[in-house]
């Protein structure tokens, strides 16, 4: 028999009476483990009041971010991606597609939007890296440029946030062309005067980077976003050598002329619409 026996149960709560912590209250900081209520963490910008990591979030998130009171049109959001290629690996490029819009809520990796940031209407294109890894396809690219078309119409700035692992493998030379096509509008964005703001945030790499992402007539970044164009990795074993230590993160491409400033995402709408009264 056991040597001691408890008498005295202390408070037991009957079971009918027990109440679930409910899903999605409280938030974790990956990086120092924090831990704060979801709301003070979506007040903050989505980012730990005692670190400052920046999380991930999507374009909608953004727009509610910029946007005055979050209010914004979205534009051509109907548009979708087509099999050009009838590319299958693992899976066929359809199902993956499906797969993508059913577990997103989007009907591919950049939204559109039009509205007014700090009561001056501007045109705000945001990627959303869930969706097949924010990948630049055929629709991606057209999207950006339709924005673009829509900000010369209206005689409005541009303003791009980025978020991508590049180009799309599944559409190939399809998804390359993006690069070029939206180059050129913004090229025509220049010709009629009009500001263009880039965002890049964690991850900014592949042929986002090497186009419409570092175009802009201010590059603007996130606290310690990836930014690149091939991977570490690849560049590591290209060239033979170690990297220098924080090699692609916004403060290294910073310090090498590549931005022109690292913004907290908490004074990014302050930063653009201060950049924007400078320029108008």
């Amino acid at each position: 028999m056991p040597w001691f026996v408890r008498e005295n149960k202390g408070i037991v709560t009957p079971t009918e009476l027990k109440r679930e912590t409910p899903d999605g209250l409280w938030y974790r900081c990956p990086e120092c483990k924090t831990v704060i209520l979801t709301k003070v963490h979506k007040e903050n910008a989505y980012t730990c009041p005692e670190c400052n990591h920046h999380e991930h979030i999507g374009s909608a998130d953004y727009f509610e971010l910029l946007f005055d009171e979050g209010h914004h049109e979205a534009l051509h959001e109907d548009l979708q991606s087509g099999d050009p290629l009838e590319f299958e690996d693992t899976k066929k490029y359809p199902d993956r597609l499906k797969a993508s819009i059913a577990k997103t809520g989007l009907k591919d990796a950049c939204r559109i939007a039009v509205g007014p940031l700090a009561d001056k209407e501007v045109v705000i294109a945001c990627m959303d890296f869930n969706f097949i890894g924010g990948s630049m396809g055929s629709v991606v690219g057209e999207k950006i440029s339709r924005g673009i078309k829509e900000a010369r119409q209206r005689k409005v700035p541009f303003i791009m946030i980025s978020k991508s692992g590049g180009a799309r493998m599944m559409e190939a030379g399809f998804s390359l062309m993006q690069m070029a096509k939206t180059s050129a509008q913004l090229a025509l964005l220049a010709e009629a005067r009009l500001p263009y703001i880039s965002v890049l945030t964690d991850p900014t790499t592949g042929g986002v980077t090497a186009s419409y992402a570092m175009l802009g007539d201010f590059n603007l970044a996130e606290p310690k976003a990836l930014i690149g164009f091939a991977g570490p990795r690849v560049v590591r074993e290209t060239i033979g050598k170690d990297l220098p230590e924080g090699f692609q993160s916004a403060e290294f491409v910073l310090e090498h002329g590549f931005l022109d400033k690292i913004v907290d995402r908490k004074e990014l709408k302050d930063t653009i619409s201060a950049l924007l009264r400078m320029v108008s």
